[in-house]
């Protein structure tokens, strides 16, 4: 049938079993989850200096690369954790945390006698511990509070298990994204921690998208038995699927374009980290909205009772159905004569023959009369046999 790969996907013509196959994608899903936990727990995280404490600099960019300033500060003695341009006028580099105002003042002093400026034109600031926690604490606190409005709202639009579902959804995007921070170790900063709350965003709309259409598909199912609630969903999935993988890539084309471009070959560091979670948190969203969300509800849906009785009703129609067509094809179709249609042999042959010599007898009961030439000619209206026109 005519159409390209969406209209096809969207008939359920070229349909991607995707909720057939949940168990594959939850077993995919629980490895990722073990892979980044255990990356979380054992290999932990690179906390900026905003977690950790520490004390950042700004340098002037006349002075040289940043790996002269980093090298700079390596030589005197400290010990750097992350170093960036920011904008075209300074680099900022972050240190372990030196509480001692003198060592303070000796490094930069170090710092200004290599560069052969004046110490003056180096600023630096010590930054908290506890900063980096109220950063934690609140993030957290938003982090429940969206996770609570969600949970309402779908309940309200849809049901408490499409809520479950999606919830499910938001909390893989974030471990997995998490645990490819653990993995790479990419540095986590406030940055990073706003970045996590707005890839939420984005993960929701899709499985909303999804789930409106899923809604649509299976209102009423149980009044019919040609399809199941995991047939109609899995429908509902291959109708979006292009939907959602359009919005996946317009979405991460301009985020990786900030990420690569931005912070890779122009060196804007301080787009790195919120980029960095943004790429990797979409991606994992474009996953889960397919792969996930959609057999999670599935599977809680198969277990409620009157949907295991309606997809008992659906496989004991279908076993009807096919047991009435293999017993069609068991049974060779007929001819008018009660002849297996396509049969052949000398014993068709002849039972042909014998029908042709008895062609011109008493027709069969039931039998249109025949019309050969001459046979069964009706007399005019009026006329005598024989063809007279029946005039005098």
């Amino acid at each position: 049938m005519s159409g390209g790969i969406a209209a096809r996907l969207y008939r359920g013509e070229a349909g991607v079993n995707v909720v057939g196959r949940r168990k594959v994608w939850f077993f995919v899903a629980l490895i990722a989850i073990v892979i980044a936990v255990g990356s979380m727990v054992f290999r932990g995280f690179s906390l900026g200096i905003e977690f950790e404490g520490g004390n950042q600099y700004s340098v002037p960019v006349s002075v040289g690369t940043l790996d002269d300033v980093e090298k700079a500060f390596g030589d005197a003695g400290v010990e750097v954790k992350t170093g960036q341009t920011v904008g075209d006028s300074q680099y900022i580099i972050k240190t372990e945390l030196i509480n001692d105002t003198a060592r303070q003042t000796e490094i930069k002093d170090s710092i200004a006698q290599r560069f052969n400026i004046n110490p003056t034109q180096i600023s630096d600031s010590a930054v908290s511990t506890s900063w980096g926690g109220q950063v934690t604490n609140k993030a957290a606190l938003s982090l429940v509070i969206f996770l609570a409005a969600v949970l309402v709202y779908l309940v309200a639009r849809f049901e408490w298990r499409m809520a479950v579902a999606a919830i499910a959804s938001l909390l893989l995007d974030l471990i997995l994204t998490a645990g490819v921070y653990s993995l790479v170790g990419f540095e986590v900063t406030p940055s990073t921690v706003i970045g996590f709350l707005t890839i939420l965003g984005f993960a929701l709309y899709d499985v909303v998208v999804v789930f409106d259409k899923v809604q649509e598909n299976t209102k009423g199912i149980t009044g019919s038995s040609t399809q199941t609630y995991s047939e109609a969903a899995n429908l509902a999935v291959n109708q979006t699927l292009m939907r959602s993988i359009n919005t996946g890539l317009v979405a991460l084309l301009p985020v990786g374009g900030l990420l690569f471009i931005g912070a890779g070959l122009l060196g804007a560091g301080t787009l790195k980290d919120l980029g960095l979670v943004l790429f990797i948190g979409m991606g994992a969203a474009v996953y889960s909205s397919i792969f996930f969300a959609t057999p999670v509800l599935a599977e809680l849906k198969d277990r409620e009772p009157r949907l295991q009785a309606h997809n008992a009703r659906v496989a004991a129609k279908r076993a009807s159905l096919a047991k009435e067509q293999a017993s069609r094809a068991a049974t060779p179709a007929l001819d008018s004569d009660g002849v297996p249609v396509g049969s052949g042999g000398s014993g068709g042959t002849a039972k042909k023959v014998e029908r042709s010599e008895l062609a011109g007898a008493a027709p069969r009961p039931g039998a249109r009369p025949s019309s050969r030439p001459g046979a069964g000619k009706r007399p005019r209206a009026g006329g005598r046999p024989g063809g007279g026109s029946g005039r005098r």
